[in-house]
C-alpha cells in the first residue's frame, strides 16, 4: 500500500468486508465485538503471549506521569472489557470513566469492576459523538480501539473537543513492524494462525479475520502522528514497542 493510500485510509475509517458507509462499518464492529466479548480477554492474552498486559501498563504509566493528580478527570475510550480502566484506577487510587459502544463489552467490564470492588463509572457511547461537554477531560486513553472507528478524523476531532486545554490523549494501537524478518513472521501469524486460533476459541473466525485485516490496513505510526497534528493536537510523540508492532501516541491539546 502506497503512502497516499495510507493517508487516504486514515482520513476515512475502518473498512469491514461488505460495509459501504460509516453506519454499516460501525454496526459491523459493534456486532463483531459483541459476539466475542466473553472470550476477548483470554484471546488477547493468549494471542499476544501476554504482551498486551505490558503494553497497557506502559500506557497507564505514561499517562499518569503526565496527569498525576487524583482529581484529574480521565476517560478510557473504547474501554472494552475494562483492563486499562481498572489499571488506571488501581494505579492512581481514584475512579475513572470508561466508555464503549458495544453493550456486551460493557457488561463484561462491569462484572470485572464489581469483582475488583472498584468505583470507576461506565457508560455506553460512540467515540465519534461523546455525550460530554467540551473542555471537560484531563486525559483520554484508548487501547486498540482507534483503528475500529468508522471515521478516524472525526474520532481525533472529538477527542480534542472534550479535552481541556493542556489535556492529553494516549492512543495505543497496532502498527507496522520495521524489522523485515519480524514483519514477515508477524504477517504470517496474523494471516494464518490468528484466525484459526481465535475462531476456534471464540466461535467467530470472521472476527479474527477482520482484526488482523484491520491492522494491515491501518497506517503506520508516523502517519497517525501526522493526522493527530492536523486535527489540532500539539507536541505529538510516539514510541514503538515489540519491534514496532505496537505504537503508543501521546498528543496534547
Amino acid at each position: 500500500m502506497g503512502a497516499q493510500q495510507l493517508r487516504d485510509g486514515l482520513r476515512m475509517g475502518t473498512t469491514p468486508h461488505g460495509a459501504t458507509n460509516e453506519r454499516q462499518a460501525a454496526e459491523y464492529v459493534r456486532g463483531m465485538f459483541g459476539g466475542i466479548a466473553r472470550q476477548y480477554d483470554l484471546l488477547n492474552h493468549l494471542l499476544s503471549f501476554n504482551l498486551d498486559k505490558r503494553w497497557r501498563r506502559r500506557t497507564v504509566n505514561r499517562v499518569l506521569r503526565i496527569v498525576p493528580a487524583r482529581e484529574a478527570r480521565i476517560l478510557d475510550l473504547c474501554c472494552g472489557t475494562g483492563d486499562v480502566m481498572i489499571e488506571l484506577e488501581r494505579s492512581r487510587g481514584a475512579a475513572v470513566l470508561g466508555a464503549d459502544f458495544c453493550h456486551p463489552m460493557l457488561t463484561t467490564a462491569a462484572e470485572k469492576i464489581g469483582r475488583a470492588r472498584l468505583r470507576s463509572t461506565l457508560f455506553e457511547a460512540d467515540g465519534l459523538t461523546l455525550p460530554l461537554a467540551g473542555d471537560s477531560l484531563d486525559a483520554i486513553t484508548i487501547a486498540f480501539g482507534f483503528r475500529n472507528f468508522a471515521n478516524y478524523q472525526k474520532g481525533l476531532e472529538e477527542m480534542l473537543r472534550v479535552l481541556k486545554p493542556g489535556g492529553v490523549a494516549a492512543i495505543l494501537e497496532f502498527s507496522q513492524p520495521k524489522n523485515a524478518v519480524f514483519a514477515r513472521l508477524y504477517d504470517w501469524f496474523s494471516a494464518v494462525l490468528l484466525p484459526r486460533i481465535g475462531g476456534l476459541i471464540s466461535g467467530s473466525r470472521a472476527a479474527y479475520t477482520y482484526l488482523p485485516e484491520s491492522i494491515r490496513k491501518f497506517p503506520n505510526a508516523e502517519l497517525l502522528a501526522e493526522r493527530m497534528r492536523e486535527a489540532g493536537f500539539r507536541t505529538v510523540e510516539y514510541e514503538l514497542m515489540t519491534f514496532g508492532a505496537v505504537a503508543l501516541h501521546i498528543g496534547r491539546k
